[in-house]
């Protein structure tokens, strides 16, 4: 038996943070990916993740669902930084470099705290149907699309995101009634 193979629990990987283009973390784990699975590193290199959130937006009265990049320009990957696989990863097209490293240094891991918070994010995040893109004010104009108060105009009173909700007034028979409303009820006037 050949004394170079490793088994996977072996070869001690840690979480590391390369730094992308803005805009191309998703071709940049793509290429890693191909290059790694085309050199046949899989061993050393385990995971790329892009933590991203889904972001819910309403348009014309339409939901979308979007995901955007949580922290933009970095993709994470978790590796054994061994070898000439720091060097493949720095060469990859959008690729600027790992974080924390200084010129013509070693690439500095990620603390475990700080991995299991973001991966904690992460899951949070993917299990969570999704958070509203929420650009009200308080004090700002707003119109009602769905249930009993469909078409009528509130003013925001009170913004609570931990809810998803929205405290608006609205003028009902001449008075001011205040209505708390979730954040896909209603949409800028």
């Amino acid at each position: 038996m050949a004394e170079d193979t490793k088994t996977e629990s072996s070869i001690a990987r840690k979480w590391y943070v390369v730094r992308a283009i803005s805009g191309q973390e998703k071709k940049v784990k793509q290429y890693i990916e191909m290059e790694i699975s085309r050199l046949k590193l899989n061993d050393y290199v385990a995971q790329v993740l892009i933590p991203t959130e889904k972001i819910i937006q309403i348009r014309n009265g339409k939901k979308t669902m979007k995901e955007r990049s949580f922290y933009p320009g970095y993709v994470l990957i978790e590796a054994a930084l061994v070898g000439e696989i720091s060097h493949i990863i720095k060469n990859i097209p959008g690729v600027i470099g790992f974080l924390g490293e200084t010129k013509g240094g070693e690439a500095v891991p990620m603390r475990l705290s700080e991995v299991n918070r973001i991966l904690g994010k992460v899951d949070e995040l993917t299990e969570s149907e999704g958070t509203m893109a929420t650009n009200y004010i308080v004090g700002e104009s707003v119109k009602v699309i769905n249930g009993p108060f469909n078409g009528f105009i509130g003013i925001i009173e009170e913004i609570m995101e931990d809810k998803k909700k929205i405290k608006v007034t609205v003028k009902i028979f001449g008075r001011k009634q205040p209505v708390e409303l979730n954040f896909g009820e209603v949409e800028k006037e």
